[in-house]
């Protein structure tokens, strides 16, 4: 079970962009970097991922992956302002020296790219794969986004502190429709003899229940796939 609230980890993620906004130098301080990422979802980087992580190359060369968690995540670090591009196309040479080195097992599902101020994180398995790109044989998702906006893309990383990924599409705003279907609700309710505090206390709960999500008290679509 996660040890933090998605509210302690958001707290923890905007902390994080603050204490980095600055930050420049790769070599000197990329692997307080990550030490400190993944303190932001209440993990001590070393339990499950390891700096440097060596690769053999298909020239029987030796790579060096930035950080690696087998299984499941691969990061490769530029200093600012460098290309992501370069990044990217490491991380996926890595992808393939682990597959023809006999490592199939240590393949990621997820790729993060950075330069400190920016994120570009891959999903190499997303659950619905019509109409992504393909690069190198694999189809992917992938969502690029400032340091200072880490705190609004937190659940893209439910993976780290051990949360359930769920597919959601967008959600409309409250609008008149859901009105009107709340109203329907009541009035169903109440001619069929459920009235007084007791009704409205059910559907105080509801609207509790369709809107704890948006504060973080409940999962993404946790109500949906409950009902």
């Amino acid at each position: 079970m996660p040890s933090l609230s998605w509210n302690e980890i958001k707290t923890r993620a905007i902390q994080f962009s603050r204490s980095w906004a600055d930050e420049t130098r790769e070599q000197a301080e990329k692997q307080t970097f990550w030490n400190e990422f993944f303190l932001v979802f209440g993990i001590p980087r070393r339990t499950v991922a390891s700096f440097e992580e060596p690769v053999q190359r298909i020239k029987q060369t030796y790579g060096f992956i930035d950080l690696l968690w087998k299984g499941k995540l691969l990061v490769e670090h530029k200093s600012a302002g460098a290309s992501l591009e370069a990044a990217e196309a490491q991380a996926f040479d890595y992808i393939q020296d682990l597959q023809s080195s006999g490592r199939g097992d240590d393949i990621p599902r997820y790729i993060l790219l950075s330069d400190f101020q920016r994120f570009a994180l891959y999903d190499l398995d997303p659950e619905d794969q019509l109409d992504l790109p393909l690069f190198r044989g694999l189809r992917f998702h992938r969502t690029e986004f400032p340091l200072a906006e880490l705190h609004r893309h937190i659940r893209d990383f439910a993976f780290i502190p051990g949360y359930k990924v769920h597919s959601s599409r967008p959600q409309d705003p409250l609008n008149l429709k859901a009105v009107a279907i709340m109203g329907a609700l009541h009035d169903t309710l109440k001619a069929g003899g459920y009235v007084g505090h007791d009704l409205e206390r059910f559907l105080v709960r509801i609207l509790f229940c369709l809107f704890a999500e948006d504060t973080g008290i409940f999962d993404p679509e946790s109500f949906k796939l409950y009902i």
